[in-house]
């Protein structure tokens, strides 16, 4: 028992000691964070040394945030030794494009298990290449960044992946699309469940 401390000439009260779990489980964490609602981000870079001309090469990400406004920095997590990760690893250029609610089949198509190469998950997707990063940049896409790897913190099984911003852009044509976010295992518009 745990003694709680009280004013002078009263008695201690005795309070009840909360267990802490050594570990949480897999299930439980996921069930657990499920409940946060994630933006979902299509984070791409360019690899000169795949193939005669180099390939594109894109995965979808929820665990994406600001973390300074100056400099201008936001983070990534990548599992560590994803192709992405490997990639980055290598080349700093990448760029992340906020995908809308109306780009779903993006999301899905780029964070599916088994996926086939990304030359074809690239194929009938409209994009423009970045002038900094080279790397794929979404139409249709609410924002769009430009980042270069500033620094890269392995923790657990993923890789933090801290990107200075390049260049940022809000393209036009998106009309009144919300953002795409992840919620419960499944991606949702904001307001609809």
């Amino acid at each position: 028992m745990l003694q709680k401390t009280t004013a002078p000439g009263t008695e201690a009260v005795p309070t009840e000691a909360v267990p802490h779990p050594e570990e949480v489980s897999n299930d439980e964490f996921r069930a657990a964070l499920s409940r946060l609602a994630a933006g979902v981000v299509l984070v791409t870079a360019y690899d000169p040394d795949d193939g005669p001309n180099g390939a594109d090469a894109g995965m979808t990400a929820t665990a994406f945030m600001s973390v300074s406004l100056d400099p201008p920095l936001v983070v990534v997590s990548l599992r560590t030794g994803s192709r992405m990760d490997d990639l980055l690893d290598e080349q700093p250029m990448w760029a992340a494009s906020m995908l809308s609610e109306k780009q779903v089949q993006i999301a899905g198509r780029f964070s599916m298990k088994g996926r086939i190469s990304d030359r074809l998950l690239f194929e009938d997707i409209s994009y423009r290449r970045g002038e900094v990063s080279g790397a794929p940049l979404i139409d249709g896409a609410l924002t769009v960044l430009e980042c270069r790897t500033e620094q890269r913190i392995v923790t657990g099984d993923h890789t933090l992946v801290v990107g200075r911003v390049l260049t940022a852009s809000v393209p036009g044509g998106t009309g009144d699309a919300g953002p795409l976010t992840y919620f419960r295992g499944k991606y949702r518009q904001l307001g609809k469940s």
